[in-house]
């Protein structure tokens, strides 16, 4: 099953775009210097972004994938106000501030899980298992923050 279909089969309600190509990623991983994990990249190769009702980005393009986070790395302020970035993949948004990633662990994406970082107090709280059940579980509301 693809990622639209699995998507689909959970809501009707989301804008595909179209797929990233393999060179986009490509420049994302060197940017990054990070290996995107294996689901996202599945994902993006078919849609590079996804949104979700009220234009709540589900899933970031390629480009704000790398744009973000290289932001969030790097931007002095962040750097006095929060624990460092370092750590996290960001990849989307509940449009509240706050950001769902991936943990980085030793300069890798070694487990699938996803966190949620709250803009708020910098915590840092785990979501989801995997990129498919932060998707099923953000759309069937089991994720509110």
């Amino acid at each position: 099953m693809t990622w639209r279909q699995l998507i689909e089969s959970w809501t009707s309600i989301c804008d595909f775009a179209s797929p990233a190509s393999e060179q986009e990623l490509a420049s994302a991983e060197e940017q990054l210097r990070l290996e995107l994990p294996v689901q996202l990249r599945r994902l993006l190769k078919e849609t590079n972004g996804l949104q979700g009702e009220y234009g709540i980005s589900l899933i970031w393009s390629v480009d704000r994938i790398v744009a973000d986070n290289l932001l969030f790395r790097s931007k002095t302020d962040f750097r006095q106000l929060y624990m460092p970035f370092d750590s996290l993949l960001f990849f989307a948004d509940p449009g509240n501030g706050d950001q769902f990633a991936f943990p980085i662990q030793s300069s890798s994406i070694r487990r699938a899980d996803v966190f949620v970082w709250n803009h708020e107090d910098d915590s840092r709280t785990w979501v989801a298992p995997s990129l498919e059940k932060y998707l099923e579980w953000w759309l069937d509301g089991t994720i509110q923050v």
